[in-house]
């Protein structure tokens, strides 16, 4: 009785030493998707008042987690019945990631006429306008996250798509829970920086001598790297966007792979971004004027 415990306990203790290892090597393959997936949500979660920023995030986060509990199941299933279509629903996502990228560059050059009359009406805005846009931007942000989690769970999961299934469930789990945790716990802390370094400069006043000095310097830098990080993170997010959809295009499209091999490999998924996410806009925006032109 006492061996068949033992014989237990070490099976379970070498699964998570597996586990422990695999994980790693999952987490390294993902690195990069992960650190797109951080700075895409640090742009999604910016931009609204201090007071809703921890809020807005709380409800990204919780969307997060639902897309991974969805997201998790779904892809066990098609990699054991229908692995045919995860290179597919990859690639739709790749489109969407390209699209937003695209669009968001061309407002950059060709904002919309009614842009500064939107930006003052947000400004003269009641609660329940508010309230709405939040919730526009939360969705769009879950959206977001739901194609990233998507492509970070595919790729931990072909990483340990040789190993016994109950190592692949406990990795790729793992994995998720670090995309979520980890992510947006560092997107809390760069969206309260300013608040942190408010914090810091009251401490610094309790203090005396070079701890002051140096806590009071370091506050005033993190309130002063706020608004050139919020400005950055938009820039950082929108380019993220297309190297993770050309990155898609890339490494699953063999002519795409083909044809851009003469580039460095991100400007090969910058470029496929840029294409794939033009043609797209090209296409949506042609569909809207003639819509438009029909209604009128």
């Amino acid at each position: 009785m006492a061996g068949g415990l033992f014989a237990i306990l070490d099976d379970i203790a070498v699964l998570l030493d597996d586990a422990a290892v695999m994980t790693k090597i999952a987490a390294k393959k993902t690195a990069g998707v992960l650190g797109d997936d951080l700075a895409v949500n640090a742009e999604k979660a910016s931009g609204f008042h201090a007071s809703r920023e921890l809020p807005v995030l709380w409800a990204i986060s919780k969307g997060s987690i639902l897309n991974k509990l969805i997201i998790l199941p779904l892809a066990f299933l098609l990699s054991a019945f229908l692995p045919g279509l995860i290179v597919p629903i990859l690639l739709i996502g790749g489109l969407y990631l390209s699209f937003e990228g695209a669009e968001k560059m061309w407002e950059w050059f060709f904002p919309h006429p009614q842009q500064a009359e939107h930006q003052a009406e947000v400004r003269q805005a009641t609660h329940d306008t508010i309230v709405d846009l939040e919730r526009q931007k939360i969705r769009s942000a879950i959206i977001t996250d739901f194609i990233l989690s998507i492509e970070i769970i595919i790729i931990a999961l072909g990483s340990v798509i040789e190993q016994r299934l109950m190592l692949q469930l406990i990795v790729v789990s793992l994995v998720a829970l670090i995309a979520t945790v980890g992510v947006y716990g560092f997107v809390a802390l760069l969206v309260r920086m300013d608040d942190i370094g408010f914090w810091l400069m009251q401490r610094a006043q309790l203090l005396q001598g070079r701890i002051q000095a140096l806590l009071h310097w370091i506050g005033a830098l993190l309130v002063r790297l706020m608004p050139v990080v919020i400005k950055a993170l938009s820039v950082i997010g929108t380019v993220a966007m297309l190297l993770v959809g050309g990155g898609i295009f890339v490494h699953h499209l063999e002519f795409v792979h083909h044809g851009l091999a003469f580039m460095p490999t991100l400007a090969a998924e910058l470029c496929a971004g840029l294409l794939a996410g033009g043609l797209v806009f090209a296409l949506v925006e042609t569909g809207r004027h003639l819509f438009a032109a029909k209604s009128s």
